[in-house]
């Protein structure tokens, strides 16, 4: 037995000193781990809201971008034709899987040659490809006010005449403010 009392002795000797505060520094200790947990909750709530507006907002996004590219792409097919008198043109999407990281490519046939990118085309023809592509926006969101600086610079006298001819079309709906060094414009 007293070997019993010296070993019980040694333990309760290793354990140290008696901390008498222990029960108020448990409670003190509780009272900020459920005062933390409470922040936790708050926060990983906060974060499901913000993931739920982000999916919102990215099916919203989604959803106009579609919408803006499918009329911008029908009205600029058609003013291509137009301003080009025949010819084919596309807007492509290069990614249509991810629509919210994707780019759009410009492809072009102008009457009589076949069908390239936009980076291949003369001044002339890439200016009026830029401009039907401009006029094909207004169509889808009409904007009250374009400034135009130059844009004529590459365009023969039979191109310059369409362009007239499509800013007196748009011209109802836009002002346009044209710096040009072209007499026709």
């Amino acid at each position: 037995d007293l070997e019993k009392m010296e070993s019980l002795r040694k333990r309760i000797a290793g354990m140290g000193p008696i901390n008498l505060a222990a029960p108020e520094e448990y409670e003190a200790l509780a009272q900020r781990q459920s005062f933390l947990n409470g922040q936790l909750s708050d926060l990983t709530q906060a974060k499901d809201d913000l993931k739920a507006a982000i999916q919102k907002i990215n099916a919203t996004t989604r959803e106009n971008f579609r919408q803006t590219f499918s009329d911008a792409r029908e009205h600029f097919r058609r003013l291509y034709g137009v301003l080009f008198e025949g010819g084919e043109a596309d807007l492509v999407l290069t990614n249509p899987d991810d629509i919210l990281e994707t780019g759009v490519e410009i492809v072009a046939q102008p009457p009589g040659k076949r069908l390239q990118s936009i980076s291949l085309l003369s001044g002339g023809e890439k200016t009026m490809t830029a401009i039907a592509l401009l006029f094909a926006f207004f169509m889808v969101r009409p904007s009250p006010f374009c400034m135009l600086d130059e844009a004529d610079a590459a365009l023969d006298d039979a191109n310059v005449e369409r362009f007239v001819n499509m800013l007196k079309e748009f011209g109802s709906r836009t002002q346009f403010l044209i710096i040009s060094h072209n007499k026709r414009t």
